[in-house]
């Protein structure tokens, strides 16, 4: 199962996104517990995109891939912005970083899925979810 969602960069196109994987869950039957990690990280992600990205310029693309093979959920997020360096994102559980606004998204996404992969560019993150089958 392959699917493929664009949006231009409006935080309101963040409903088709959440319709999207809305369906392909209950479609799947995949597990309740799957379900918000699969939403949480994917909605981080595609705001991202709109936001740090594409920086909510509406006529840049985001482009969303769900893919589901072998009870593996593969999610794949790519905006058309120069893109950044993952590392360098400061982790927001240290102390000094407690007040930040950024980072929460990445390290959601971290932790969230099973695997988590940027490109080399840094404008396209595959989250990966394995075992999301009850």
């Amino acid at each position: 199962m392959l699917k493929k969602i664009k949006i231009e960069s409006k935080v309101a196109n963040l409903r088709i996104v959440e319709k999207a994987i809305d369906e392909v869950t209950n479609e799947l039957g995949i597990s309740q517990d799957c379900y918000g990690k699969i939403l949480v990280s994917t909605m981080e992600g595609v705001n991202n995109a709109i936001l740090h990205g594409n920086h909510s310029v509406p006529e840049k693309i985001v482009n969303i891939e769900i893919a589901f093979k072998n009870k593996i959920l593969k999610i794949k997020i790519s905006d058309e912005g120069a893109g950044f360096k993952p590392e360098l994102v400061p982790d927001p559980t240290v102390p000094e970083n407690l007040e930040l606004l950024s980072g929460r998204g990445v390290f959601l996404m971290s932790h969230l899925a099973d695997k988590i992969q940027f490109n080399k560019k840094g404008n396209t993150v595959t989250m990966t979810f394995k075992n999301t089958l009850p």
